[in-house]
């Protein structure tokens, strides 16, 4: 299975107002890539940058925080694809590149 993480919070960040949060960010990636990808297992999995945390998920919402990084933050094999409004086009360059590898 591959796995792409969200971290976000529940709170928008300031210069995200208008834009979905982080979750519904998440719900909207798994929706896209289940149309674009049916033979591929992706599951998109959000994680609150200020919650319970362990391990590198809790030493990446870190970095979210401390480096103020616009979240959404999309990641994929440990690699930033994007920083606030994710664009399906981005993360799916990644995942094409890593199919045919």
């Amino acid at each position: 299975m591959e796995e792409v993480l969200v971290y976000g919070a529940g709170e928008r960040c300031a210069s995200c107002v208008n834009l979905p949060s982080s979750e519904e960010t998440a719900d909207w990636l798994q929706a896209a890539l289940s149309r674009k990808y049916p033979e591929r297992d992706i599951l998109v999995r959000y994680i609150d940058i200020f919650g319970e945390l362990e391990g590198a998920e809790a030493a990446f919402a870190s970095k979210v925080i401390e480096e103020d990084l616009f979240y959404p933050v999309v990641v994929y094999q440990h690699q930033i694809v994007s920083e606030g409004n994710p664009r399906l086009k981005d993360l799916y360059a990644v995942l094409d590149k890593r199919a045919t590898a």
